[in-house]
């Protein structure tokens, strides 16, 4: 076991960067590629094993979202988009009250989560509040156990989550706030696509707020080629795996966008 006197009081760079690399990845699986693509839009078919493999990992060892309230959550927000119903964010919401609703979203009023996924005893499991406890003490537990540093620990385990606070503005604020990134499509609604590179793999493509509120169907989030998709490519490296394939609503490529092919 590593001692603090190997590092000091916060960690050498190696396992600063292990940690967070590891929830920030495994996180972007999770929330962007398994709940958004594979279940939420049904735009992914995935390995069931897989999908509860990788559900299980993040909330055990990473950042905890409870994956039945997040889909719900997620399919409201493109039924209501910067309206009331939404519970995201509203059109005059601002950057506190976004802020807040990161943490504390509007109540959901509507169940749109009944899939037959969801409903299996893993979901039902990792839903529970008792299992958001546990397993975020765990995490917390294994990794003072595995560093042997608290101060360490503390910093990185609450740094990491700050860092989510900030993934999850990009996507609820920023992207939803005209003043920022540009539009393809003139919908009614606040989305923007924001494609600097840094939120683009920080949030795995989830800034194409305007495409993607668009056509949320399709498995790919950028609409041309010019556009850096890091989250499509990390399916592409499940569907080489032999984890996904596209389903039949996400390879349907309307004719306006202008790929040309999608490319997977």
């Amino acid at each position: 076991m590593l001692r603090s006197n190997s590092f000091g009081a916060l960690g050498s760079h190696a396992d600063r960067r292990g940690y967070f690399i590891f929830c920030w990845f495994v996180g972007g699986l999770y929330l962007a590629d398994v709940l958004h693509l594979g279940i939420a839009h049904r735009s992914l078919d995935y390995k069931e094993w897989f999908i509860k493999a990788v559900t299980i990992v993040n909330n055990v060892f990473g950042l905890y979202v409870d994956p039945i309230a997040w889909v719900n959550r997620h399919r409201l927000h493109h039924k209501h988009a910067d309206h009331p119903g939404d519970p995201n964010k509203l059109s005059g919401d601002g950057f506190w009250r976004t802020m807040y609703l990161c943490v504390m979203p509007y109540r959901c009023n509507d169940n749109l989560a009944g899939d037959d996924i969801l409903k299996s005893r893993t979901f039902r499991v990792a839903a529970h509040p008792a299992f958001a406890v546990v397993a975020q003490a765990f995490s917390f537990y294994l990794f003072w156990k595995l560093v042997g540093d608290l101060k360490f620990v503390l910093v990185m385990w609450f740094g990491i989550r700050m860092f989510a606070l900030w993934v999850n503005m990009i996507q609820n604020y920023w992207t939803h706030t005209r003043s920022f990134g540009y539009r393809r499509y003139d919908d009614d609604d606040n989305a923007m696509n924001i494609g600097d590179w840094l939120p683009v793999t920080a949030t795995f493509s989830a800034c194409f707020q305007n495409n993607h509120r668009h056509y949320p169907g399709i498995l790919r989030l950028s609409h041309e080629k010019s556009e850096y998709d890091f989250g499509f490519m990390t399916v592409r490296v499940m569907k080489a795996l032999g984890l996904v394939k596209a389903s039949r609503t996400g390879a349907q490529l309307p004719r306006d966008v202008p790929l040309g092919a999608l490319d997977f």
